[in-house]
């Protein structure tokens, strides 16, 4: 399901503590143990028109986008965080037809007296062209 979303609603969608265990890390034991990674999502959407129809299919099926985002993450074997997220900026930028997405990535533990460490991005459909731009 692909959403046309106008950029100027401001209305968003959030999720926030999505918990997965992946391969991530550049250390010799990162990459034999699954730790664990936390995502919090900001997408865009219309909630008027879903507001007017009551309708999943006027809206981002936050769902379907926290299952592929589960999934991905799960499969993932990345060294960095800053890989991770953009790849799944990327992702679902181009497979939730999403004019932007704000992505907080952490990782529990990563930083001896740190809670967690990470990155927050933001991506919009003109990353997800100059990225396939740079791929030809």
């Amino acid at each position: 399901m692909h959403q046309e979303t106008s950029i100027q609603s401001g209305d968003r969608i959030f999720l926030r503590g999505l918990t997965a265990e992946c391969i991530i890390g550049f250390i010799d034991w990162e990459r034999r143990v699954k730790q664990t990674i936390i995502v919090d999502l900001e997408l865009p959407v219309d909630c008027r028109r879903a507001s007017i129809s009551d309708a999943v299919a006027d809206t981002v099926d936050y769902k379907r986008v926290a299952k592929r985002v589960l999934a991905y993450v799960e499969t993932s074997e990345f060294k960095l965080v800053e890989t991770l997220a953009q790849r799944l900026a990327l992702l679902l930028l181009e497979e939730f037809g999403l004019e932007w997405v704000r992505i907080c990535l952490n990782k529990p533990g990563a930083i001896r007296h740190s809670r967690d460490v990470g990155v927050v991005i933001e991506r919009s459909r003109a990353d997800l062209t100059a990225t396939a731009a740079a791929r030809t």
